[in-house]
Order: structure tokens, then sequence, then C-alpha cells
């Protein structure tokens, strides 16, 4: 415990703009191989200063194989500053590690040495589920008053999913989160409106829906999720079911604004059974309620039969499957992954119900297989997925991997993973970075959380 709050820690989000840039990147990183190889975390140096920009400079393995390593994070961060529930003198020192598939919990440290991680504490799925009931822990939020983790499912493989806690001092599991859960059932990610004590979740699928990779025919029966849940985030009880249409299958990413006084956000949906396009769409309050209005569609590119995987041939189009996106602090970009067609789209959303397209670039794709400027002559497979933003938004990084079952369907050639930085104009557009170029020929890079916190880790209690 510390005397005074951690320095990482920002009132608001235009204070943590001002903050140092980061000069480290962990990484999450699933191990591919048979062979009894163990997922594990590495850490990226980028620093452009620094004389081994763009590599691995270090990495801890887990202690166990099949973890399927997916969404980390922070142990703390500014939600600690929160008056209502204040933990001024915890410290951003833990990465929460889970395993989507093993609902293991890895405890790692970065300090003293950030470049050398080392796991302190492992908490088993057994004590997970039996204090919760839970399984297949998916997204890590520091909040206010603990560790939040969502999980896709129960015990068995089936539903509810919902969220339980950590403590923030010793890691206990303190059990599920819902007192009151209402009607629902599938569960993905979740975040809130601190200022507003609302949470809210989204939906993908029990694990027997997702785990053997998309299942035609619930896709088709549109069985994976489509609704947003909003909470009392204090009396842990939901409050209203939006439901976005059974058309729109998955609803995944949720990117509140960054400003506590705003009641607004984005969420994406990976497909329509209508015409194979991704959306964005915007919840909001509405006459006292709550709604959500769809303010972009990306559609397909028209594709070859011969070119496309087994899934997709009859449909002869690549749909641009949006498995990922983020929000700049400043509330003004948000960054869109086109896992499917290859591209990562910038729009200028400060205007959130007017979005403005202003930046693309495309690496990989199902058919694309755009090469990296830095090895022009190199295809590329895997797509722009997980993405993170750096605090003063001038620079964004992501990864190529999605889940494993999914990588094989859409890639069956398999994913070699790699890791890009983009370099963002100051009144828009993005371009790749050159030098930091990073290939995983070992294990497939899904999240990325940067030194100090990034544009999706922290939440804030105070306005700009």
């Amino acid at each position: 415990m510390q005397l005074k709050p951690d320095p990482t820690f920002y009132p608001s989000a235009k204070m943590a703009m001002q903050a140092p840039s980061e000069k480290l990147a962990y990484v999450a990183m699933l191990s591919i191989t048979a062979n009894g190889n163990r997922d594990a975390l590495a850490v990226v140096d980028v620093d452009p200063s620094s004389k081994t920009y763009g590599t691995r400079v270090g990495q801890v393995e887990m202690t166990k194989t099949g973890d399927e390593l997916h969404h980390f994070g922070w142990n703390a961060c500014s939600a600690a500053l929160c008056p209502y529930a204040p933990h001024p003198h915890v410290e951003r020192r833990y990465l929460i590690v889970t395993g989507l598939r093993s609902s293991r919990i890895y405890v790692i440290d970065t300090k003293p040495d950030p470049r050398n991680p080392k796991i302190v504490r492992v908490i088993e799925p057994e004590e997970v589920i039996s204090r919760t009931g839970y399984s297949r822990l998916h997204t890590t939020h520091c909040g206010p008053d603990g560790i939040y983790i969502s999980a896709l499912g129960s015990a068995d493989g089936k539903g509810p999913g919902g969220i339980l806690k950590l403590d923030h001092y010793d890691f206990k599991v303190s059990g599920p989160w819902e007192a009151d859960r209402g009607p629902q059932y599938l569960a993905y990610d979740f975040f809130w409106h601190l200022g507003h004590d609302v949470m809210v979740t989204s939906e993908w699928g029990t694990p027997d829906m997702i785990e053997d990779g998309v299942n035609p025919e619930l896709l088709l029966g549109g069985k994976y999720g489509h609704q947003l849940h909003f909470w009392d985030l204090r009396k842990r009880t939901h409050l209203q079911t939006v439901d976005l249409g059974a058309e729109y299958q998955a609803v995944l990413e949720l990117r509140p604004s960054h400003d506590p006084t705003k009641t607004y956000g984005f969420t994406n949906t990976v497909i329509s059974l209508k015409d194979l396009s991704s959306s964005i769409w915007v919840w909001h309050r509405d006459n006292g309620k709550w709604a959500v209005t769809k303010v972009i569609d990306i559609p397909p590119e028209p594709a070859d039969e011969a070119d496309l995987p087994p899934l997709l041939k009859g449909f002869k189009a690549v749909p641009p499957l949006v498995s990922d996106i983020d929000l700049s602090l400043d509330d003004r970009f948000l960054y869109v992954s086109c896992w499917g067609t290859g591209e990562l789209r910038q729009y200028d959303v400060s205007d959130p119900f007017k979005p403005k397209q202003t930046g693309s670039v495309h690496i990989g794709g199902i058919v694309r297989r755009t090469p990296h400027p830095a090895k022009p002559n190199e295809k590329r497979n895997g797509g722009p997925q997980m993405v993170e933003i750096s605090r003063d938004g001038k620079r964004v990084y992501f990864t190529n991997s999605l889940y494993r079952s999914w990588d094989e369907q859409f890639y069956p050639d398999g994913v070699n993973g790699w890791m890009v930085k983009l370099d963002v104009g100051n009144n828009g557009g993005i371009a790749f970075d050159e030098k930091l170029f990073l290939e995983f020929n070992d294990r497939r890079p899904h999240q990325v959380r940067l030194e100090g916190g990034d544009a999706s880790s922290d939440s804030y209690c105070f306005p700009p």
C-alpha cells in the first residue's frame, strides 16, 4: 500500500492525456502448438528512442497449458480516485490475466522490473467456480471498489454468464456481482458510467455455443447475443434490456464516453444475417429510458468463392467481421477493427450520432492478405483485431488473432501472429509506423495493455 496515490491515477481523461508516453506494452499470447507449450505474456519495447524498439524484451509463461489468454487488465486504475468508493492507496502494479478456456486467474507483478514481470499468485478454476458459479473468464476492469471480471458461462459450460469480483488488496474471489440479474443470460463485455451509477453489459454466447467455432445453425437462427443490458451499479440489479434485433449477431465491445458526465457509448455487432455487414451503435438516454441507435454500417466485400473458407463459400463475399472497437480518451476518434476484410478504420465521433470516416489502413484479410509496409512482398493473414490507443491518442497498436477456434474457421491456413503500430495525425488520419512490425512466430497475440494505462483500461469520476 502506498502513502500517496499512484502517479498513474488521474481524476480526468484530460489529465491522463497529458501523462508521459508509454515505453512498454504487455501482450497476451496464445500457444498454437499441441506439444505442451503454455500461453505467455510478452513485454514489448514501444519506446522509439530505445535500441530494442519494436522487439520483445521480456516474457512470462503461464503455469499450465490450455488457458487461452484473452482480455486482461490492471488491478487498479484511475477509478480508484472515485469519491464514493475511494481506494487511493492501491497501486497500478499487477496485471490480472485470465484464461478464457481454463477459467484460471494469474496475478502478475510488473515491479520492480517492468521488463521482467513475475507470477505472484494463481487462482485455480476450482476456486473461481466454487465461489461464483461462473467459468470461462473474459474481460477484466479495475473498478472503484475492486477488480471486476466477466465470465461467459456457468461451471458446466452453459449459462448464465455474468460478472465476479476480486478484492483490490489480497485478490480473493469475493463472489458473483449480480444481486438480481433479471432476464440477462448471455454475457461478454461490460463497462460503466461511473458518474451515473450505471453498468452496461453485452452478449456473445455461452461456452458451448462458441468454443468449437461459429455454429452455422445457431448463427442463422439468430441465437448469438443481440442485446445490451443496463444495471444499477451500486445496487447490482438489472434495470433494462435493449434488443438490437436477432439479425444483428454478437453484440461485443463496449466503449463508453470517457467523460463521466455523459451517458453514451459505442458497441459493435459482428455480422448481420441480412447482408453480412457489421455495424456500430450508440447507446444513449431517450425520454428517461436507455436506447440504441445504429450509426455506422460496414458492408461486405465481394469475393471469388475459391478464395473463401468453407464457412463463407456460399456467400461469395467477405464480411468485415468487426471484432473490436476503441475510443480515444478525448472521445474524438473511434477505431474499428474489420478482422475479415483486413481493414482498420478511424472515425471522428465528436458528434457520436454523425460519425465521419477520417482514416483507414489495410493489413491481412481473409482474401486481401495485404502486406505490411515493412515487408511489402510478404502476404499477411489474420486481420486487425484487438486495438489499443495510447493515452494521448497519438499511437494505436493492434494484433491479429481473435480466438483459436474462430481463427481456424476463417483463416484455415492458420493465423501467423503480428503486432503493429499506427501514428495518428493531429486532425485524424492514420499511417503505419514501419519500424514497429513485430511477428510472433511461436504464438498468437491478442490483448495489448500499455504501461501506465491506455484508452480502454481506466475509467474516470471527474469531468475534463
